[in-house]
């Protein structure tokens, strides 16, 4: 069962943004990495509506904190080519699957992380497949990313509970919900938290703290 770990977290979330190569503020690649590392996710597995680009360099940051394996699936074997161009020297840092993500995802039902592009076709179906496969793996994250402006119907479902977080363009945040009552989990209703990133002015050292509070 996945458990969340502030340590690998905040290094995963470095490591992105490392890795991205970017001199602006961090964004959404890497929150996503932090929240896959701070789960302590094992197999990590993804969808893209094109070409693998910043989102897939973040799970990848998060697996070598983790130990973890990245699988990522695409739609083409253009896209694969493309993917493994865009990604360079990292390339090599996970496996690419083509095919159709909503049968894709049978297969990876020992996933502890899915993160899904909302611009693939069929995004809805695609999120539904992925809850079906992870629904008996307790404490697995399921993620989409440019969500926003995609209608409405993000609805609790069954056993799952799903949050939208306006960061980026949307991300929505799919979980099992507690299996008893007072049991809780990283994104409860009754708490909001917010990742905070201090630069020590000495050093040049950045610090990545995750603040968690009441919400009445």
């Amino acid at each position: 069962m996945a458990f969340w770990s502030a340590e690998n977290a905040t290094k995963a979330y470095l490591r992105a943004l490392k890795m991205g190569r970017r001199g602006k503020e961090p964004d959404v690649s890497e929150f996503i990495s932090a929240m896959a590392a701070g789960n302590s996710a094992q197999l990590m597995v993804m969808t893209c509506a094109g070409v693998a680009g910043s989102t897939t360099l973040a799970l990848i940051a998060a697996a070598r904190q983790t130990g973890g394996k990245v699988v990522c699936i695409l739609n083409s074997l253009d896209d694969y080519v493309a993917s493994k161009t865009a990604l360079g020297n990292y390339g090599g840092s996970l496996t690419f699957v083509i095919g159709d993500a909503k049968m894709v995802l049978n297969d990876y039902e020992t996933a502890d992380f899915v993160l899904i592009d909302c611009n693939i076709d069929g995004h809805k179906e695609v999120l539904k497949a992925a809850q079906e496969g992870i629904k008996h793996n307790r404490g697995a994250l399921i993620v989409g990313y440019n969500a926003l402006h995609k209608g409405h119907g993000w609805n609790n479902v069954d056993e799952f509970k799903t949050y939208f977080l306006p960061i980026g363009d949307g991300l929505l945040v799919i979980r099992k919900a507690p299996t008893r009552k007072g049991a809780g989990d990283g994104f409860n209703s009754r708490k909001r938290s917010r990742w905070v990133v201090k630069i020590d002015k000495w050093t040049g050292e950045e610090h990545v703290f995750r603040i968690t509070s009441p919400c009445f």
